[in-house]
């Protein structure tokens, strides 16, 4: 598409807006109706411990989206000569699970508490046997029962509550929705309804520590949109918070929110049965389409959906590359000691090619990435640690592939559970993220530690903005198609993908790795238990 068609689109509002809150990153994506993305701006932000909460303030949640959104503009002006002001339709999304409480006023009662805190273990593990349904930690459900049972103050006067995605399309169409997927980490859904389970919503509002309260479980959650439905449209008070400026015209229509599995799923073209996706980053998460029911519930495996409402096996991990990243500084502080410069592209690439001639099991070293809690591997607070025997070959290559060794970890030992127990097969995995920006290393490394081929297409990197782009114009236009023919048929028929499958040297290294892995759990959950916060 030459300048003067993609000039034309911008003028006619043929576009769609993604926008997500990652964990460490908010970024707009601006797309034109084929897909193409024209620009784009990000903001760089980090989690908070407050008072041993993470959190993220909602101050710089509005100046993320604002900077991301600001920088995108102006890259349109830059690139095209044009002031950007309308758009065709917007899609907001943001890391799942988390809590936000909201009173009749639409104050927030408590500081949004992530997905990363793990502090609802007692409420989580009492509504799974109720439920007899797997209730992870991080689910909004958890949040407010754990709330309840500590007498929190706050959970009398709530009146809504929502996720972060959730909560921003609300600030910007002034109506109380969210997509299915995200929903599904807030409170099980019912595949037949594609609404919350009746029965589990009635089991919860029966609790005698519920009953108290003047709100109804069913009141007080967000509404369930299905991916091609309309979530409102952009109001003048929510153009004027995306674009303070005032450029931004009211009326583009808003598709469901989503969490950031479902845009990973649509990026990746993985919501089809069978299909599958992996997303690597602060944490990592794996989700599978599935054909057919597990046999039993496991604590370790989520059961959420994907944007169109089919179920969904999902492995959740913590923890992921922050420790890699962190290892990643220190090398960079040393380089530059030495007069050297490095990009963050040649940066990872050398360190990611060194890794490549360490020893297949990682030389004897073990490392946990856990800058939080891992709930699969039962650690209630993480300490970044690296563990090594007197005869353990400590070296710049075994250190790097421990590094990569131990990002992928936790989400082996839930994985090797729907592969090994329940026997769950896939026709492809794909792989996403920042870690598979630099190419092959990564995603060889995950072939080897899953024993299973995985897949990387061209935007690896940037799933989960240009996801929420596209379901946005499928929201705007779906052309009669369910969305996995969307996908197929409009989307990715032109695809390019890369496959690495496992190799069997490195496959049996990688066990070698878990092995010592499992045996030096008891030193990081006893560095969490004596060394404290302060």
């Amino acid at each position: 598409m030459d300048q003067e068609q993609i000039k034309s689109k911008i003028e006619n509002a043929q576009t769609a807006l993604g926008i997500e809150l990652g964990s460490t990153r908010i970024k707009a994506v601006l797309v034109t109706n084929d897909f193409q993305t024209i620009a784009s701006g990000d903001y760089v932000w980090e989690n908070e411990l407050d008072h041993h909460i993470w959190t993220y303030p909602m101050e710089k949640v509005w100046e993320g989206i604002q900077t991301s959104y600001a920088k995108m503009a102006a890259e349109v002006h830059e690139k095209y000569g044009l002031v950007l002001t309308r758009i065709g339709a917007i899609g907001i999304s943001a890391m799942m699970h988390g809590y936000m409480p909201f009173n009749k006023e639409n104050q927030l009662l408590v500081p949004f508490r992530t997905w990363r805190n793990n502090i609802t273990g007692q409420a989580a593990a009492k509504l799974t046997e109720l439920f007899d349904f797997n209730i992870p930690e991080r689910w909004s459900i958890a949040h407010l029962y754990q709330a309840i049972l500590n007498h929190e103050e706050h959970v009398k006067d709530i009146d809504f509550i929502t996720t972060l995605d959730g909560y921003v399309t609300w600030q910007l169409t002034g109506e109380k929705t969210t997509g299915i997927g995200d929903a599904s980490g807030m409170f099980p859904i019912d595949e037949a309804t594609h609404d919350y389970d009746a029965v589990m919503l009635a089991k919860f509002a029966n609790l005698p520590e519920v009953k108290q309260y003047d709100w109804d479980i069913k009141d007080i959650l967000p509404k369930v949109l299905v991916a091609g439905k309309t979530a409102g449209q952009l109001t003048a008070a929510g153009a004027k918070k995306l674009d303070p400026s005032g450029l931004l015209q009211p009326g583009s229509l808003l598709a469901p929110s989503e969490g950031d599995a479902g845009t990973g799923m649509v990026a990746t073209n993985a919501v089809r049965k069978r299909t599958g996706n992996i997303s690597a980053g602060t944490s990592a998460f794996s989700m599978v389409v599935l054909d057919q029911k597990l046999s039993q519930v496991h604590r370790d495996i989520d059961l959420v959906t994907t944007p169109d409402g089919a179920p969904v096996a999902m492995v959740h991990t913590n923890n992921c590359s922050s420790d890699i990243n962190a290892w990643a500084a220190v090398f960079n502080q040393f380089a530059r000691l030495l007069g050297v410069t490095l990009s963050p592209n040649e940066l990872y690439e050398k360190l990611f090619d060194a890794s490549l001639r360490g020893e297949q099991d990682g030389g004897g070293l073990v490392n946990f990435s856990y800058l939080s809690g891992e709930n699969i591997t039962r650690v209630d607070e993480g300490r970044p640690m690296l563990v090594r025997k007197p005869d353990s070959r400590f070296n710049l290559a075994n250190l790097f592939k421990v590094q990569l060794y131990s990002a992928f970890a936790p989400l082996k030992i839930g994985m090797d559970i729907l592969l090994r127990e329940e026997h769950i097969r896939t026709d492809v995995l794909i792989a996403q993220g920042g870690l598979f920006k630099t190419p092959v290393v990564a995603q060889q490394v995950l072939a080897d530690a899953l024993n299973t081929p995985i897949s990387v297409m061209s935007n690896a990197g940037e799933g989960g903005p240009w996801g929420m782009a596209v379901l946005a114009l499928y929201a705007a236009d779906n052309h009669g198609k369910d969305l996995a023919d969307f996908l197929d048929d409009e989307v990715f028929y032109n695809q390019e993908i890369a496959t690495l499958s496992p190799e069997p040297e490195s496959v049996k290294g990688y066990e070698k790795f878990i092995d010592n892995y499992k045996q030096a759990m008891p030193a990081e959950k006893a560095a969490g238990e004596s060394m404290k916060l302060d």
